[in-house]
């Protein structure tokens, strides 16, 4: 489904990935987790080329994603949902309208992109709101608005950047709440979650990467990783489960 090989980005002097390796098979659901500033996010942003790398090797679905032009890429895209961590909605457009935009673009007529948002919609709890301004929104009423985007293309691939960071800590599990269960749902669909919440990771994904200055440096199964890890952010993390 997805391979990323010794994918590179600098910023100057500033090395961001340093040859970063990962696979993920359909349907699995990686967890990425780190410290703040570590890559994670410039990792997934380069896998889609919203952020250009450097170096490196990127194959979804046998396609070197890294070799296209950007018009070609775009088309890809549409394969390739993204759940940003500040929304990136239209403000002054209505819910239902901002999830049928790719649609839209696609090729869709209005009226079937707009019946299958709603239908998107009521997959994250927003059903009754699919004719609100997306400026009346909470912060989570506006994360779970970006996730039906994402998940309305149906998308084999949904890469999400720390999706609940810009949350109070009220709203957080409400998101979390829906994107677990879009993970049950969702079977098919490989996913690959930047995140700092350590339960959420530790119940949803199948595998675990430790990012640590631009590497992968330690991965595996929840369980694995955080009972028995071998680096630092790894015993790190497990302090933090057995604390609570």
């Amino acid at each position: 489904m997805l391979e990323v090989i010794n994918l590179k980005k600098q910023y100057g002097s500033d090395m961001i990935l340093n040859g970063v390796n990962l696979q993920a098979r359909p349907g699995e659901i990686i967890a990425i987790m780190g410290p703040s500033g570590c890559g994670k996010s410039t990792f997934i942003r380069c896998i889609n080329r919203l952020v250009e790398p450097d170096g490196g090797e990127v194959y979804f679905k046998g396609t070197p994603l890294h070799k296209l032009s950007e018009g070609d890429m775009e088309e890809v895209r549409q394969n390739i949902g993204f759940v940003f961590q500040h929304f990136n909605l239209i403000d002054r457009l209505k819910v239902r309208q901002n999830v049928a935009l790719g649609l839209i673009k696609k090729g869709f007529s209005i009226k079937e992109a707009e019946d299958k948002a709603r239908l998107a919609l009521k997959d994250v709890g927003l059903k009754e709101l699919a004719d609100t301004e997306v400026k009346n929104l909470s912060g989570g009423e506006k994360q779970r608005v970006g996730i039906a985007r994402a998940l309305v293309m149906e998308p084999d691939l949904i890469l999400m950047d720390e999706p609940t960071a810009s949350l109070d800590p009220i709203l957080v599990t409400e998101v979390l709440d829906v994107l677990e269960e879009i993970v049950r749902q969702k079977k098919q669909t490989t996913m690959i979650i930047v995140t700092h919440q350590v339960a959420f990771a530790r119940r949803v994904a199948d595998k675990i990467y430790f990012m640590d200055k631009g590497k992968f440096i330690e991965s595996g199964p929840p369980d694995e990783v955080l009972e028995s890890p071998v680096s630092w952010i790894g015993k790190k993390y497990k302090s933090i489960i057995n604390y609570y």
